[in-house]
């Protein structure tokens, strides 16, 4: 069975005047589906926006249910200097 997104307007997310709603939901709901901005078309303002709007929900979600973030895990790299073959 096939899991029911909310919409923006469900969750009280108002869509800006100046954006184009149908992609503002598009990007919205790619967002909550943990999907990648990989094509062209996803870089426009209104798609982008409504990914950046799921991506911030689910972030408060998280935060309510008590599920908290780790931080990203950095790489260090090192070099061995003075060990010099005679």
């Amino acid at each position: 069975m096939a899991y029911a997104y909310p919409k923006p307007q469900d969750v009280g997310i108002p869509i800006p005047g100046t954006l184009r709603p149908e992609r503002f939901c598009a990007g919205f709901a790619h967002g909550l589906r943990g999907g990648q901005l990989d094509h062209v078309e996803y870089f426009r303002l209104s798609f982008r926006m409504g990914f950046r709007s799921a991506k911030l929900y689910l972030r408060e979600v998280r935060r309510r249910r008590g599920i908290i973030d780790f931080p990203m895990r950095g790489r260090m790299r090192q070099r061995a200097v003075g060990l010099e073959r005679c």
